[in-house]
């Protein structure tokens, strides 16, 4: 079995399908992190396990789902819990890693149709990439806000940030660690109706992404 951590904060609306279409052998933790729509009651009514974490942001609800997350086959998944993504790609990340052709399988976003994403956060993606592959002489183009890697592996790193810098911060480590990352295209869907980005959804939520992720370049 492996787990796949859904960060979560008011997407309720997005729950039904992306629980619905969850591969078979992947097991969904849905991490609630202060919504307010019932997402948590959506999420167990679907079979999910849901833990709840008081201290905002991205990187803390990724962390503590992680930190939940079992043994088992010692692969865990972080995928975004908006509907963006379909599940069923998952075992195209985490099957490189079950077999030791890498250590951290991450995903390149590719819009299934106009409009996805937008061109603000797009820019800035593609500016912190750049600096990601001069900074780690890794070949990723995305910071990808879905990935798979060992859980003991990942805890080893020991990632500080608690914010939207967390997942910039992993591939920082990652490179600095000497890990063999594999970057590959995953469908990018609009997002299910009723639920907003916190960080692609306006330009001050991307801003505030960027500023997180500039810090940790900044280490």
């Amino acid at each position: 079995m492996t787990d796949v951590v859904l960060p979560c904060r008011n997407e309720a609306a997005a729950l039904p399908g992306l629980l619905s279409r969850m591969p078979a052998g992947y097991r969904p933790i849905v991490v609630d992190n202060g919504s307010t729509d019932g997402s948590a009651a959506v999420a167990r009514a679907y079979g999910a396990e849901v833990i709840s974490v008081t201290e905002p942001g991205y990187g803390a609800a990724v962390h503590a789902g992680v930190l939940a997350a079992g043994p088992d086959d010692g692969v865990v998944c972080v995928m975004d819990a908006d509907g963006s993504f379909d599940p069923a790609q998952l075992p195209r990340l985490a099957d490189p890693v079950r077999r030791g052709v890498a250590q951290l399988g991450t995903g390149r976003r590719r819009p299934v149709a106009a409009g996805v994403w937008p061109l603000h956060a797009r820019v800035a993606n593609a500016v912190l990439a750049r600096r990601l592959r001069r900074t780690t002489g890794l070949d990723v183009h995305d910071i990808g806000p879905i990935r798979a890697v060992r859980r003991d592996d990942l805890l080893a790193l020991g990632l500080r940030d608690r914010r939207f810098g967390y997942p910039l911060e992993l591939l920082i480590e990652a490179g600095r660690a000497g890990w063999r990352v594999v970057e590959m295209d995953v469908d990018y869907h609009p997002r299910a109706a009723g639920t907003r980005s916190k960080v692609t959804g306006t330009v001050l939520g991307t801003v505030r992404a960027v500023r997180d992720m500039s810090a940790v370049l900044a280490r």
